[in-house]
């Protein structure tokens, strides 16, 4: 199997580095094992198919990297209008970062992903669901002590989340498909319009 350690591992690394710069339908398991240096047989010691291993590449995403970051700019310990401004001041840099890297946007992986497979995947496409839906619960949450707080509007909160994610993911296709992270540096003014801010605080958002 060869360094059988860490071959499952560098299998979903690969396979999300390969479909973030590509696409799912274009990445087969011949192009994964090469990226992984990991024998084809090998593969089938780990998942059944090109679709379990995305599932366990998504959910590894999750796990070691969303999660962390989401936890760290949304802490219940910061003001729940500060919560949003970290985020989206950490989504903005990580893809100019990621741009002066690879020279291209890259996007969402998730979202991406999703969009292919949305109608033919079902295990994939429920994945990137789940994780989209454990995304929206950080925004949910800021947004509803936001308005407790009075410093936005009242209202939904889940729709303001819905909309708010919405928002996010709108303006990181854009950045893809313009081929230009700057694009991101509108959310700040339009989380403030979206959000209908009472308080001079979210001018920093």
């Amino acid at each position: 199997m060869g360094r059988t350690s860490d071959a499952k591992e560098r299998l979903m690394t690969a396979a999300l580095e390969l479909m973030w710069g590509e696409s799912y339908g274009a990445v087969t398991i011949d192009d994964i094992c090469t990226k992984a240096d990991v024998k084809k047989g090998s593969f089938y010691y780990f998942f059944k198919s090109k679709a379990d291993l995305t599932v366990a590449a998504l959910e590894k995403l999750w796990q070691d990297n969303w999660k962390q970051r989401l936890d760290a700019c949304f802490s219940p310990a910061t003001d729940p209008l500060q919560r949003l401004t970290n985020y989206l001041d950490s989504l903005h840099a990580l893809h100019a970062e990621r741009f002066k890297q690879y020279g291209k946007v890259l996007g969402c992986p998730v979202c991406s992903v999703g969009s292919e497979v949305s109608t033919q995947e079902t295990d994939v496409s429920g994945k990137v669901r789940e994780i989209v839906a454990r995304k929206r619960k950080y925004y949910e949450s800021a947004i509803r002590d936001a308005m407790a707080a009075g410093e936005i509007e009242p209202g939904d909160a889940t729709q303001k989340a819905l909309a708010f994610s919405c928002l996010i993911e709108g303006a990181v296709a854009q950045a893809r498909i313009m081929n230009d992270p700057s694009v991101l540096g509108t959310l700040p003014a339009a989380a403030r319009d979206m959000l209908k801010s009472k308080t001079a605080a979210v001018a920093a958002i």
